[in-house]
């Protein structure tokens, strides 16, 4: 019992830095219209001030690799959550529009580090029998997150004056420093202990997750650094593979859409005639169906596999874009309607590609270059994030721009089901010492 509860608090705790991702994400969908108010800024501005944070993401997941290594996973995964703390209060109490961007690039550097950090630890601490649904934790605390946020708008927004993006933003503070403190009680990552060669504390730990023989892991362990020292290079001919999956793994992630909905929620529902109370209400729908079925994925992954949940999720995210374009496209149907596929698309999303990509790359690189590996995925995943977030309110300002982007989202999906089905590998099973 001593034993399991070990593993669970490091998994549960880590995996909080999600929570703070997922907030951090999606609550700028409520903010982003009283931060154009606010600061009266035009698209292009209002595109930049919603995206800087995913500008911070990008630095953050590049530069997560050095303290992860140096410092370990444990301490950075404490400055993460002073990061987000810091950068709540800022931005709920700047009026300087400068100040207010700082703020939120630094809490896009929490971002950015926590999605690199907090899976990889994750998946080393956890047993290969159950790292898909322990590093699954992570992707279901940013649902939930994500979910806490929409609800947070809502209530905010309906109760409170015109500075309620304030408050919006401001609250994240709460369950930052609450991370920042729980984070303490975790153990170290017994790979990152090997690798900076104390064996004897790897070996006490990797005891006290509970690893059915320690001694063996823990030579496995060390066999996979004592290699030739070229192997630490990530970008060489032998990583390759890994390298494009994980490329087109984090690109297909964002073309999907999912971000243009978690960003500009309440916005796309306005555009297609739902009054703004309600537009906030169903953007909250939004995360309860993105949690719920991220719960469902958790369960079927180290059952099913990763591959076919991307397969089956590939399906029902284009038939679910595809309705989407159609229906706004074809407005007098009804918008009340378009409530419907977005939420499939939301489900169809959680269940494969949101699940999986984090699971995916904290696996699929080898020990010597994991956290390199993890950095470059983060950093596709979070520069194609920064781009579509920033371009999205311009295209949404053209006639019919909402329409074209969503038919774009659904022409990528149908290129991802191609991929899932030709090129992607099962990884369900494998230690993190084998080769995919």
């Amino acid at each position: 019992m001593q034993l399991k509860r070990k593993l669970l608090i490091g998994a549960v705790v880590s995996s909080l830095g999600g929570l703070l991702f997922g907030f951090d994400t999606a609550v700028i969908s409520g903010a982003e219209q009283g931060l154009k108010a606010f600061y009266l800024l035009d698209n292009f501005a209002h595109g930049f001030t919603n995206s800087i944070a995913l500008i911070g993401t990008i630095i953050g997941a590049i530069f997560a690799f050095s303290p992860a290594q140096h410092l370990g996973r444990k301490k950075s995964l404490s400055i993460i959550g002073l990061f987000f703390g810091l950068s709540a209060l800022g931005c709920g109490l700047t009026d300087n529009w400068y100040l207010f961007l700082f703020w939120r690039f630094l809490g896009g550097l929490g971002v950015g580090a926590s999605s690199v950090i907090a899976p990889m630890y994750i998946s080393e601490i956890s047993p290969s029998d159950y790292r898909g649904r322990l590093v699954g934790l992570f992707q279901f605390s940013i649902v939930f997150g994500i979910l806490l946020a929409f609800i947070s708008n809502y209530f905010l927004k309906i109760n409170m004056s015109s500075d309620s993006w304030r408050w919006m933003l401001g609250v994240e503070a709460i369950p930052a420093f609450i991370f920042f403190g729980l984070v303490f009680l975790i153990p170290k990552s017994p790979r990152w202990l090997v690798f900076r060669k104390r064996y004897e504390e790897s070996f006490v730990i990797l005891k006290a997750l509970g690893e059915a023989n320690p001694e063996e892991r823990l030579q496995t362990i060390k066999g996979s650094f004592e290699q030739k020292k070229e192997q630490e290079k990530l970008f060489q001919r032998k990583y390759l593979k890994p390298l494009i999956l994980v490329f087109l793994m984090a690109t297909f992630n964002q073309f999907s859409g999912i971000n243009a909905i978690m960003y500009y929620a309440p916005r796309i529902f306005e555009a297609a005639g739902i009054t703004k109370d309600s537009a906030f209400l169903q953007a909250a729908s939004v995360g309860f169906v993105n949690m719920l079925f991220t719960i469902g994925a958790m369960v079927l992954i180290d059952k099913v596999g990763r591959r076919k949940l991307m397969i089956i999720g590939s399906v029902g995210m284009i038939l679910s874009l595809l309705a989407t374009t159609y229906l706004l496209n074809n407005r007098e149907l009804g918008v009340s309607f378009l409530i419907v596929p977005v939420l499939f698309f939301i489900a169809s999303f959680a269940f494969s590609q949101g699940a999986v990509i984090w699971v995916f790359i904290s696996e699929v690189f080898p020990n010597k270059v994991r956290a390199a590996g993890q950095s470059f995925g983060t950093f596709i995943h979070w520069c194609w994030a920064a781009a579509l977030t920033w371009l999205f309110p311009v295209v949404a300002g053209l006639a019919n721009g909402i329409t074209y982007a969503f038919g774009f989202f659904a022409l990528t999906m149908i290129l991802q089901l191609i991929f899932a089905i030709k090129f992607f590998p099962e990884t369900k099973g494998k230690s993190l010492e084998e080769d995919i």
